[in-house]
């Protein structure tokens, strides 16, 4: 058998070079197939339209299908349009985002083209109202515009078609209709040329969302009609709580003394004739000294009396003697009944037990009410003129308001007006009662006041308060909640309630109140829209991106 000379390692070595070729072999493979790859070409759809002839541009576009177009066309910042089709329109459902690209015309406008007619419809705006402008072409080229008839019918939600007819002018037809805001509708285009008839639909959606029943009742949107209101033409104005002067006084002592007992605190609730302070004063003994020693005096009298009259009739004694005891009784019985009053007019009694004299009398409260001010304490020393006590009925109370001159032949009394804490949640009604003569000189506002029931104490005297002055009442045919109002774009609109979608209706406004505000224009009566909660509606439109800047 013949022996292998190869020596081991030459023969390792060709084995690595053979693995080593047949990579290289495999990657030199690779990159040719990948060379003879070469990139599709992309649909005309999608490709630069640069390269075609006007032929071949509206073969094209007759070959495209027609898809509804969610979006807000105008002049010169317009969404991309939609070449004609068959099928129907279909307002209010979400529109996915296109594959294709839509068809835009040479003025921006939605452009549709059925045998060799071309039709472009654009709204126009700039520092004008919105108004439909078409633009009409033969196999690309631009037509005059008079040789054509062209009518469109827009449809909106909760509303009757509105047919607009155009007119030359310039290089294209005008509608003769104001294109409403919102931009959202379907719309039916009828044109005519050369005795042949064209008809062209397309459908855009501007400020509408769609939520079902459901929905509003999770997020707790109130939906609410249209119709009459009562607007009232109201004042406002400021004031304060004040005491009823009628029904409030100040307690001052009638003589001067010491004070010995206190019985009654600051916010206590007291009644007529309850002894809310003892007073010890020497010009009370002394007047029941004089007390005490008048009717002494009288007992006396009376005594004397007595006999002499006795002595009078036995013809014992002169008649004179009879008189004159008479009049000392009268006199003693006079001068009696003088300290007696003196007495009682300072609230004091007559004498004490077993006739004895006493320096001290009651400070007894004149009327029902609560304590609101107390100046007065044990062992203190007191005048005439201290006001110690002031006892209020706080029944009803005062609110005193200013009146500014502007205003001042706007507010009368009998007027009704509506009393608002102004630190806490709390209303009244009531009536004016006072309007003040004078204008105050540094103020320059008369003061009116008003009379308040106050059973509960809840308005207390030093609170703050806002007034509302009804100075007019108006039913309105129509208005809607203030609730319901919203800010979208440089609108003010509600939410109108259409099936299962909600479509913002900007509002022209008029008189208003803090329930309701008249509407002149932009919703009918009847119509539903959403007040309570409206604002969730507003945030939804905001997120779908319904809205077109302008």
């Amino acid at each position: 058998m013949p022996m292998n000379n190869t020596p081991p390692a030459n023969k390792k070595s060709k084995q690595i070079m053979l693995i080593i070729a047949i990579v290289i072999i495999g990657i030199l493979l690779c990159v040719a197939i990948l060379k003879s790859e070469k990139p599709k070409p992309m649909d005309d759809a999608h490709g630069d339209h640069a390269g075609h002839t006007e032929e071949k541009i509206d073969a094209e576009i007759e070959k495209r299908p027609l898809h509804g177009e969610a979006g807000h066309n105008h002049d010169s910042d317009h969404l991309p349009l939609a070449p004609n089709t068959t099928e129907e329109p279909h307002i209010g459902h979400d529109h996915p985002a296109q594959a294709q690209e839509t068809t835009k015309g040479p003025h921006g406008g939605k452009l549709f083209t059925q045998d060799g007619y071309g039709l472009e419809v654009t709204i126009f705006e700039q520092n004008i109202a919105p108004e439909f402008r078409v633009f009409t072409y033969q196999n690309g080229q631009a037509l005059e515009p008079a040789g054509s008839t062209v009518t469109i019918d827009l449809k909106r939600l909760g509303a009757e078609i509105q047919v607009i007819n155009f007119a030359p002018e310039n290089d294209y037809l005008k509608g003769d209709a104001l294109i409403e805001e919102p931009h959202s509708f379907e719309v039916n285009i009828v044109a005519k040329h050369k005795s042949k008839s064209y008809q062209f639909a397309y459908d855009q959606v501007e400020a509408r969302v769609s939520m079902t029943d459901k929905q509003l009742l999770l997020n707790s949107i109130e939906v609410l009609t249209a119709g009459p209101a009562k607007i009232k033409s109201v004042l406002n104005l400021q004031g304060e709580v004040k005491l009823n002067a009628d029904k409030s006084v100040h307690i001052v002592p009638r003589l001067a003394g010491i004070v010995e007992s206190v019985s009654a605190n600051a916010g206590d609730k007291v009644r007529k004739g309850q002894v809310l302070a003892t007073i010890s004063s020497q010009q009370i003994g002394d007047m029941r000294s004089d007390l005490l020693a008048a009717q002494k005096k009288v007992n006396l009298a009376r005594t004397s009396y007595v006999r002499e009259k006795q002595l009078w009739e036995e013809k014992i004694s002169a008649q004179q003697d009879y008189l004159q005891a008479q009049n000392d009784l009268q006199l003693a019985e006079i001068e009696a009944s003088r300290i007696q009053q003196k007495l009682g007019a300072i609230g004091a009694s007559g004498l004490g037990q077993s006739g004895q004299t006493q320096t001290r009398y009651a400070i007894r409260s004149p009327i029902d009410g609560v304590i609101t001010n107390k100046q007065i304490s044990q062992g203190q020393v007191i005048s005439e003129v201290d006001s110690i006590f002031e006892v209020a009925d706080l029944s009803t109370v005062w609110v005193e308001m200013a009146i500014y001159a502007k205003d001042i032949n706007l507010v009368k009394t009998g007027q009704k007006v509506t009393v608002k804490a102004a630190a806490f949640e709390a209303q009244s009604l009531g009536t004016i009662s006072y309007v003040g003569a004078l204008v105050g000189a540094q103020s320059r506002a008369a003061m009116a006041r008003v009379v308040l029931n106050n059973p509960n104490r809840t308005w207390l005297p030093g609170l703050p308060v806002n007034i509302e002055l009804t100075l007019d009442e108006v039913t309105v045919p129509l208005a809607v909640s203030i609730e319901g109002l919203q800010t979208l774009r440089d609108w003010t609109v509600v939410f109108g309630r259409y099936g299962e979608y909600f479509e913002a209706r900007p509002l022209q406004l008029g008189r208003r109140d803090d329930l309701h505000v008249e509407v002149l224009k932009g919703i009918n009566i009847g119509d539903k829209y959403a007040a309570g909660n409206s604002f969730l509606i507003k945030a939804d439109i905001g997120k779908a991106g319904a809205t077109h800047d302008h």
